[in-house]
């Protein structure tokens, strides 16, 4: 894993770190999935498919970072659009890179004490933006301990 420079804040460096090792955990677990030709229960629209649960996974990154980016008032975040569901297979290691580098980049000046501030979301009537750094990790997590369970014989 990279070891990523230039941070002001180590917290933010460790959480930008261990969003980067779970999202790519989740890609390798993805592929596996893929190749098993793992079926996804149907719970949700990002559920659909295993192409579209990926999808889902770099879309929320990217959400996550817009969110950040807003309320920390760090700008446009130059994240692209994440491949539609027919193209992420060929396209979500290049898309990974591109949404990592966004998340190396765009966070790096954020000071400790912007980490405790809260701001709404979607979810719940405010959040702490530590506590989203945290969300973010966790996420693709999830997905990947979803998909090992699909891969587990039974």
């Amino acid at each position: 894993m990279n070891e990523l420079v230039g941070f002001r804040d180590r917290g933010v460096r460790a959480l930008v770190l261990l969003h980067e090792r779970e999202l790519r955990t989740c890609l390798v677990t993805w592929r596996r999935a893929l190749a098993w030709g793992v079926e996804l229960p149907a719970t949700g629209q990002h559920d659909a498919s295993p192409q579209a649960s990926f999808r889902h996974v770099l879309s929320a990154a990217g959400g996550y970072l817009r969110w950040l980016a807003q309320h920390l008032e760090l700008g446009d975040v130059g994240l692209d659009e994440v491949p539609g569901i027919e193209d992420i297979e060929e396209q979500a290691d290049a898309y990974l890179e591109h949404l990592l580098e966004r998340w190396r980049t765009v966070l790096r000046d954020v000071p400790r004490e912007r980490l405790r501030e809260s701001y709404p979301t979607k979810w719940v009537p405010a959040l702490v933006v530590e506590a989203m750094l945290e969300h973010a990790v966790v996420h693709p997590m999830r997905h990947t301990l979803q998909l090992e369970g699909l891969m587990t014989p039974s």
